[in-house]
């Protein structure tokens, strides 16, 4: 999946469906914020956005991003 900012490095997201539906993903091998126009329709279709957090590679010019999004169905 290539989008803006992405180079050719992998670009992974890692899905985890919890037993009450919830869904949590992580994004890796995106720079800074572009993890979030990459997750913004996953984020729309999947329901409503409860929590959001940034590791510290999302803050890193040169870092791979990675980001943990967790969504209820609604």
């Amino acid at each position: 999946m290539k989008g803006p900012g992405m180079d050719a490095r992998k670009t992974e997201i890692a899905f985890r469906i919890g037993p009450d539906g919830s869904v949590t993903f992580d994004v890796r091998g995106v720079k800074g914020p572009d993890c979030l126009a990459l997750t913004k329709e996953l984020e729309e279709e999947l329901g409503v956005v409860v929590a959001r957090s940034n590791t510290a590679e999302f803050y890193e010019e040169e870092a791979a991003e990675s980001e943990v999004v967790a969504v209820e169905e609604g």
